[in-house]
């Protein structure tokens, strides 16, 4: 994550950032505009088509489809959630998590790595979806008379530059003459407790513990003291006071007590991600200590985890053994037959790989990372045919899913069929928010020669559905 802060304050500073800002709806005069959900999420979209591209980006399946699963459940109990919801995970091991306009909530990898329970997490999570609910963005920049689109562009470079340093991030607000730091980063008080309140009621509503809350929040503040730069990247950019916790810890008492034991996809995911941070020996090392002082709360989550440092660290034979002795002695597990598949796969057994993956899929026919995993093994032996079919399948069930239009694409390419892969392409480049890339693969297929009429018509209708919409955003840009 620290190169968000380059790759934001770079784009602030360079010549033409207004011109940037042209890409964002025209909201009118400073002091006059209201900003709609519509736009806070075109907004949220362009921001997001940066964080995409880097490299910190975790486009996991799995990781994705829990932190999404954690994340819809929470809305789907929230009072008034009317609009879409996108969570997501970067990798960088700093304890944080931030909203941005349009209901883009964005998870770092640490966060979940040192939640200790289920419910803490979700306490996190709850908090950041209140801010998005009570629109507090929005609601910040009104009071700042900062509704312009390079104001709010200034909004996304801030926010994304304080993951990583604060002085960077001032850097991107002044470089973006956006509202002052206190306003730009920081809620206000009023707000950060709204957040706690509302956020404390979807933690609760949603079936988590609710001491998961304020026991994180507290844990957070009592420890900040052992940590470099003075306090966790979430308090600096969440200030708590001992008023704050001492209401949410009230609160929990309140409450009626609920103990909520944590899913197995959570311990997976965490030993997932703790397992691909660092240098691959050390994540080796750091599970077989584990292991060795029996110091964990699990030992299927930290086997997995050490299972998936040994790949990591290119021991298959290791990685193969720890992955058996998983699939013989713990419960049945998708994220297991996928480790399997991909030890099996990278020690060259792509018979085995397949015979596992294939057999995952029958019994988890739903599983959006089993589906990936077979399709990318029937890539990989060249069954491009059934890989579609498969794809054809995950998108059934996902069809926003922009990743699976790559790979649906991939295959279309590797069968010579053209005029598929180009709109696989578009639909893929669309769900980015790419939408002039997307016009532009769709003329690429009507011209590719190998599309029959049918195919060609429906290429014709939504290339003039995405034409459509460009001419609205060229005449919304003007008003």
């Amino acid at each position: 994550m620290q190169r968000y802060a380059w790759i934001f304050l770079a784009l602030a500073l360079v010549p033409g950032l207004p011109g940037r800002a042209q890409n964002l709806p025209d909201l009118g005069e400073r002091a006059q505009a209201d900003l709609s959900p519509q736009q806070e999420r075109r907004i949220g979209e362009e921001i997001m088509r940066q964080i995409r591209r880097d490299p910190d980006y975790i486009d996991d399946p799995e990781v994705s489809a829990y932190v999404q699963s954690v994340g819809q459940r929470l809305v789907a109990v929230s009072a008034d959630a009317r609009q879409e919801f996108t969570f997501f995970v970067v990798r960088d091991r700093t304890i944080n998590a931030f909203a941005m306009p349009g209901g883009f909530i964005g998870v770092h990898s640490g966060l979940i790595v040192n939640a200790q329970t289920e419910s803490e997490f979700a306490g996190v999570m709850a908090h950041e979806i209140a801010h998005v609910l009570q629109r507090h963005l929005a609601r910040q920049l009104q009071a700042q008379n900062q509704l312009s689109p390079l104001a709010l562009v200034g909004l996304g470079l801030a926010i994304l530059a304080a993951r990583a340093s604060p002085e960077l991030a001032q850097g991107a607000a002044v470089a973006s003459q956006a509202a002052p730091m206190a306003a730009m980063l920081n809620f206000s008080r009023e707000f950060e407790r709204e957040a706690d309140r509302v956020g404390f009621q979807i933690l609760q509503d949603g079936g988590y513990e609710p001491t998961g809350m304020a026991s994180f929040f507290t844990r957070l503040q009592q420890n900040s003291r052992l940590y470099d730069n003075n306090a966790p990247a979430y308090l600096r950019t969440h200030p708590l006071t001992v008023e704050r916790i001492a209401d949410m810890q009230n609160r929990a008492q309140e409450a009626r007590y609920r103990q909520r034991a944590d899913s197995i996809e959570f311990q997976l995911v965490r030993a997932k991600l703790r397992a691909g941070d660092g240098a691959p020996p050390d994540a080796v090392a750091y599970f077989r200590t584990l292991l060795a002082e029996k110091r964990f709360v699990t030992e299927t989550a930290t086997r997995y985890g050490y299972a998936q440092a040994l790949l990591r660290a290119q021991d298959y034979a290791a990685a193969e053994r720890e992955a058996s002795a998983l699939r013989a002695s713990a419960p049945p597990h998708p994220m297991i037959e996928t480790l399997a598949t991909r030890v099996r796969l990278a020690a060259g057994d792509r018979a085995g790989a397949e015979k596992i993956i294939a057999a995952a899929a029958q019994n988890y026919p739903d599983n959006a990372g089993v589906l990936y995993e077979y399709a990318e093994v029937l890539q990989v032996l060249g069954n491009h045919a059934r890989a579609i079919e498969v794809l054809r399948e995950l998108l059934r069930q996902r069809p926003q899913d922009a990743r699976a239009y790559r790979l649906v694409a991939k295959s279309y390419a590797a069968l010579g069929k053209r005029t598929d892969q180009h709109r696989a392409l578009a639909e893929g480049y669309y769900l980015q928010g790419g939408l002039a890339a997307a016009v532009e693969q769709l003329q690429f297929a009507q011209k590719a020669g190998d599309g029959d009429f049918y195919t060609l018509s429906a290429i014709d209708a939504r290339l003039r559905e995405l034409r459509r919409q460009q001419q609205e955003e060229i005449k919304e840009k003007k008003k």
